[in-house]
This record gives structure tokens, C-alpha cells and sequence, in this order.
């Protein structure tokens, strides 16, 4: 039992280093000096930490007195920190490659446009095209005839849409009700 007890007693836990440590290799003499000076270091570091808690109290005094507030110096950080990234060199590529990038898509885009224009042009001028036209000419003054629109009406769509109104209007007054079917469309 007792080389149970001794282990037990050379083994110790030290919260602050978070593992166990074995003190029953060492000599007897190491074990005291190491116990000594791990007691200083304690102390002064106990000691440095009241001095640097003294000293922020003293640095937010200071700061108090020059009417420096929180507000200020994250303002102050905010704005350096924008500075320094816009003068950083990764910014300033980025930012060249975007306008590189949004001139050559205006280019792009006024490239298309004006393919665009230039390709309904053609279109309008084409022999299909006019034919279309030519039959929905055809097809709006054959329902101006159909319906009584004087010939020197625009013949554009909403006078074909009133006199189509007028003539219903007057047919059903009239007790007329047309039986044609125009089998326009």
C-alpha cells in the first residue's frame, strides 16, 4: 500500500496546465526548486495583471480628459481601416478588373443593340414582312367596309373598335342582328 500512497502523493493535477503531471521521477531537491519557482511565477504574474488593470483605468482617464469616447475610436478605426483597404493593392486590381469588366459589357450590350435595330430594319424591308402587312391592310379595310367606317377615317384601331360599337349599338336598336360571319380570323 504504501507505494500506492507515495504515487499518489509525487502524482499531482495542476489545474492551469489542464494534465497531469508526474513529480515522482525527479529528485527531491528539483521538486522544491520547481515548487518555489512556480509560486514566483504566480505571484508575478498575479502582479502583472494588477498593473495592467491599474494602467487600462489610467489610459481610459486619460482619454476621458481629451474628450476621446468609444464612439470616436471606432469611428477613427472604422475609417483607417478604410483607407487601408482602399489603398491596398488587392482592392485597387479589383477594382480596375470591375470597370474593365463593365466597359467591355456596355460595348457588349451596344454591339447587340445595334445588331438589333439593324436586323429589325432588314426585317421590316423584307418581301415577308410586307406581305403580312399587306393582308392586315387588307383585313382591317375589309372590316371597315363590313362594318360602315367611312373610308377617310386613320383606320386605326380604335376607330374600327368605335365603329364596331356604333354599328352594334345601332343594330340592336334597330332589332338587326347580323347572322354573317366574317371568318376574319
Amino acid at each position: 500500500m504504501e507505494p500506492v500512497e507515495h504515487d499518489s502523493l509525487e502524482t499531482r493535477r495542476f489545474s492551469d496546465l489542464g494534465a497531469e503531471i508526474d513529480l515522482g521521477k525527479l529528485p527531491e531537491g528539483d521538486k522544491e526548486d520547481l515548487g518555489v519557482e512556480l509560486a514566483k511565477l504566480e505571484d508575478e504574474i498575479s502582479t502583472l495583471r494588477q498593473v495592467l488593470i491599474a494602467k487600462e483605468k489610467h489610459l481610459i482617464e486619460i482619454k476621458q480628459k481629451m474628450g476621446i469616447t468609444p464612439l470616436n475610436e471606432i469611428r477613427n478605426n472604422l475609417s483607417k481601416g478604410w483607407h487601408d483597404m482602399q489603398t491596398s493593392v488587392i482592392y485597387k486590381k479589383t477594382q480596375e478588373t470591375l470597370n474593365t469588366t463593365g466597359q467591355k459589357a456596355s460595348a457588349a450590350l451596344n454591339n447587340v443593340s445595334t445588331t438589333l435595330n439593324k436586323k429589325l430594319g432588314e426585317m421590316k424591308n423584307s418581301p415577308t414582312f410586307k406581305s403580312f402587312e399587306e393582308r392586315v391592310e387588307t383585313t382591317v379595310t375589309s372590316l371597315k367596309c363590313k362594318v360602315g367606317v367611312p373610308t377617310h377615317s386613320s383606320g386605326s384601331f380604335e376607330d374600327v373598335l368605335n365603329s364596331t360599337v356604333n354599328a352594334s349599338v345601332q343594330e340592336s336598336t334597330s332589332g338587326n342582328h347580323p347572322t354573317e360571319d366574317f371568318g376574319v380570323f
